[in-house]
Formats: structure tokens, C-alpha cells, sequence
């Protein structure tokens, strides 16, 4: 399937309005000709994480809708579902059944045990400081079986999030049975969830293990190319594995650029930016602001640790509404892998800001992601915040229609919208790009594509910024007015 080189919404199910049915409404009255894509975030029945830990794929949540929204979705744009490759949730029928029956369980060898896992039975010390560990914590849960016996088994996440072996033939099976299901319910792009920790072997840090990470992904990519359906490894880490895993042709994300163009605005130079613009892939989805944080991992090299430090020094001081506090494991975070807080807030709700950062983004190789938080210029949600305790739910705020609808008469939503609705049309964005500094602040970026043009002429410092494009229709320039 091809790809429409159109900006992308992402949102959960029930964040713009209560339900599919009302996201629907949202999109139909207020997005058309405003983005091409919609990437939904979980939408399937889920005991925790925000729709991450799924129970199965096979229904809608009915708090939700049902299948039929979401093909109906899936008609009107190219759809983005998501796939937990790494793990399911402990409520699921198999950990379930498991849990009651053991070792006469049909799943049995979904899960990975310690007990087998471990020559000898547990990881020594040697082995735990070698995982790439997630959580302040050793990456296990004990379960306790209906005969009273207890184990321990691999659990990355949370408790609710129990690790999958993608090495067993059953793991295989229901993993082709899922997307294959996924592909005929109208997906166009499968996003699989916490790819690089699904391969795991003793003696690695049993993250990105290869080359037993590119047979999972030729294995899903198999499944899904009769169906023309296309797949996202999901990894937060260091730039240099999305260039290998575009090498090879996959989509990737492009999780360096929020970090770098915070840095660059922050400090009003250019150098950084310019360096990974000029590097990054052109197969890959850009994002200022996701359901996640801002990547900090993503960038080590890009930027030095000294100037990571600086970034992060620059968003507690000069973002609005945020603090240390919120990136430790107070609230469930450690800011060595990402920092909470929504894009606008972390540029201190500065409108000029903001729209130079989602200029900047539009021009960027690649098929642009707006977050639904991002979307409406929202700032920090520091009410569910408290509430929850969870970092990253200071990003993840419930628009009512109606909220949402009044937040869309803001200048600065009718700018970005003015934005998206010129990225989603000119059909310029997939030609040639290039990427010139002016002077140690500014920025011209530029498309061509046979009679079609379009310049971006930015300064980082200032924040003002101009487009111009070529009318195709009279051969003249323009000057794209944002209102």
C-alpha cells in the first residue's frame, strides 16, 4: 500500500470526545483536508497502561465502539493500529488459562519463565546489570499458579504487562492470527509496541538482539504483505538504529528530532539541527509530541551530554508547568529515556514558537505525526497528573467535544491548521529536499518536485519564519498567509 504523504493524527479512542463514534464527528467536521492519516492508539479491551496491556484484539472496548467504526476509519484515512509485539496483559485468556493449568496449558510456552530462560534458573548479577532495563526495577513479576507454585516470569512494564517468547510456535501463531485479523479491519500501517524488547537471549542486554530481531521483523512483515498492510517497529534508542532499520527499508520514526529541535530553539542555533536533517531517514514518520515523552535516549550523539543536560536545564526553567519531579520514579519515569511534558508547554506556550517547531517538522523528511494534545496547542494536564501519579499522563489530556471545539478558536490552532492544511495538499513533499543554514540562527529548507516548490526561511532565535511556494497554476510565487 502507499502511503499518503499527509500529515497524520494520533489520538487515543476516547480523547477527542468520549468514543469512536464522537472522534468521528471531530474529524469529519474539523480535520477534512487537514490530515490524511490517523494513527488510533489502543482501542482494544486492556487492564492497564492506557490500552497497552490488551487482553485481546479480536473485539472493540464497547466503552469505544465497535470493528465497524474503526473500518469506517480506516475508509476515510490510512489507519495506524497497534500491535503489542512484546507483551499482553495478565488478564488475557492465555496468561489465564496458564496461570490455572501450567504446564498442561496450551500456552504454557507463550511466556517466558525464569526457570527455563536462565541456565541454572536466574539471571547472576553479571546478567542483571547487562539488561537494558525500563524500569527501576528488575524485569520480572512472580506469579503465583492455582496449585500454589510459584515462578518468576519476564514482565519488562508493568505487572499487568506479561512478556510474550516470540520464539515459540504458539507465540507465532496468535502473532500471525492478530495482524492478519488487524490487516482486514482496514489497517493500513501496523505500529508494533516495544519491538526491540521482544528478542531476548542470556549473555545479551536482550534488547535489539540481532540477528534474531530481523527474522521477527521479516516474520511480521510476511504476514502482513499479501494484505498490503506495512509495519512500524516502535524503539526508543539510539539514532543509529532507525538509520540500520531504514537500511533495510522498514518505516521508522524519526524520535530524534523533538529533543534537537527543543535544544536548537532553546539556544537559537542551528548546527545541531541541520546536521541531523541533512542525515536522517526519508522513509520514516516525524513527531514533535507522542503518547510517550519527549526521547532524550534517542539523541545521545546528536547532541553531547553536556548539551542533553543543557536541554533539559532549559525546559525545567523556561517550560511552563513542569518540573524534575515529574521525569523520576515519583511519578513513574526516569528522564534518562524520555522527559513529560507536552510540546507547547515545553516551549513555554510560546505561540511563535510552537508554529517555527511544526513548520520545521512539516519540512522534515517524511510523513509528519501530530499528537491530539499537540494538535490544540494544549499545556501540561497537571490535574490528571497529580491524580494518576503517571508521568506521562501530563500529556495525555480528556478533550470533551465541546472543549475541543473551543480550544480550534484559538489564533494559534487556526495557524497550525493553516500549517497542516498546506502540508496535506501541496504535493511537494516528496521530491527533493535540502537544508542550508542563514547565518548561525536561521534556516532555509526546500523542496522541489518538478513545477512545484516550497521554502522555509526560519529563524530559531527570533522565531519568525515565512513559506513560500510556487503556484503551478500562474507560475508565481506566494507567500503562504497563516491568518
Amino acid at each position: 500500500m502507499t502511503l499518503r504523504n499527509q500529515i497524520m493524527l494520533i489520538t487515543y479512542p476516547d480523547s477527542l470526545g468520549r468514543n469512536l463514534q464522537e472522534l468521528k464527528y471531530f474529524l469529519r467536521k474539523h480535520l477534512k483536508g487537514v490530515i490524511g492519516g490517523l494513527h488510533i492508539l489502543p482501542f482494544y479491551p486492556s487492564s492497564a497502561d492506557r490500552g497497552f496491556a490488551p487482553l485481546e484484539y479480536t473485539v472493540v472496548d464497547p466503552a469505544f465502539g465497535t470493528y465497524e467504526d474503526i473500518m469506517e476509519l480506516g475508509e476515510e484515512f490510512d489507519l495506524m493500529v497497534d500491535f503489542m509485539i512484546n507483551h499482553i496483559s495478565r488478564q488475557s485468556p492465555q496468561f489465564q488459562d496458564f496461570q490455572r493449568s501450567k504446564d498442561s496449558s496450551p500456552y504454557r510456552e507463550m511466556f517466558i519463565r525464569y526457570k527455563d530462560f536462565w541456565p541454572g534458573g536466574e539471571p547472576t548479577p553479571e546478567d542483571l546489570r547487562r539488561i537494558y532495563q525500563r524500569k527501576p526495577r528488575p524485569p520480572y513479576v512472580e506469579v503465583t499458579f492455582a496449585d500454589g507454585s510459584r515462578e518468576k516470569l519476564w514482565c519488562t512494564f508493568s505487572e499487568e504487562q506479561i512478556d510474550l517468547n516470540v520464539d515459540s510456535p504458539v507465540t507465532r501463531e496468535f502473532i500471525r492470527d492478530s495482524l492478519a485479523f488487524l490487516a482486514q479491519k482496514k489497517a493500513a500501517v501496523i505500529r508494533l509496541d516495544a519491538f526491540a524488547y521482544a528478542t531476548k537471549k542470556p549473555g545479551t542486554n536482550c534488547f535489539f538482539v540481532e540477528p534474531e530481531v530481523w527474522e521477527l521483523l521479516e516474520f511480521t512483515r510476511d504476514v502482513l504483505a499479501p494484505y498490503g498492510v506495512e509495519i512500524l517497529p516502535e524503539i526508543h534508542e539510539h539514532y543509529t538504529l532507525q538509520l540500520k532499520l531504514a537500511e533495510r527499508g522498514y518505516w521508522v520514526y524519526d524520535f530524534a528530532l523533538p529533543m534537537l529541535l527543543l535544544y536548537s530553539l532553546y539556544t537559537g542555533t542551528n548546527q545541531r539541527l541541520l546536521n541531523w536533517l541533512r542525515l536522517c531517514p526519508r522513509k520514516q514518520f516525524t513527531t514533535l509530541d507522542t503518547h510517550d515523552g519527549i526521547g532524550v535516549v534517542d539523541v545521545h550523539d546528536l547532541l553531547t551530554p553536556e548539551e542533553i543536560e543543557e536541554t533539559k536545564a532549559y525546559l525545567f526553567s523556561r517550560g511552563a508547568n513542569v518540573k524534575p519531579i515529574y521525569n523520576t520514579p515519583a511519578y513513574n519515569n526516569l528522564d534518562v529515556y524520555q522527559l513529560n511534558c507536552t510540546y507547547y508547554s515545553a516551549l513555554g506556550n510560546n505561540d511563535a514558537a510552537y508554529l517555527l517547531a511544526r513548520a520545521i517538522q512539516f519540512f522534515t523528511p517524511g510523513i509528519p505525526q501530530v499528537y491530539y494534545v499537540g494538535l490544540l496547542a494544549g499545556e501540561n494536564d497537571l490535574e490528571l497528573l497529580e491524580k494518576t501519579k503517571e508521568g506521562r499522563n501530563i500529556n495525555r489530556h480528556y478533550y470533551s467535544l465541546e472543549e475541543a471545539e473551543k480550544e480550534l478558536e484559538r489564533p494559534v490552532v487556526q495557524r497550525l491548521f493553516a500549517l497542516m492544511r498546506f502540508r496535506s495538499s501541496y504535493p511537494v513533499f516528496a521530491g527533493e529536499f535540502s537544508a542550508e543554514p542563514l547565518g548561525p540562527s536561521g534556516l532555509r529548507l526546500a523542496w522541489r518536485r518538478g513545477e512545484y516548490q516550497a521554502v522555509l526561511e526560519g529563524d530559531l532565535r527570533s522565531h519568525s519564519f515565512t513559506i513560500s511556494y510556487r503556484d503551478p497554476q500562474t507560475g508565481q510565487n506566494r507567500t503562504l498567509d497563516l491568518g
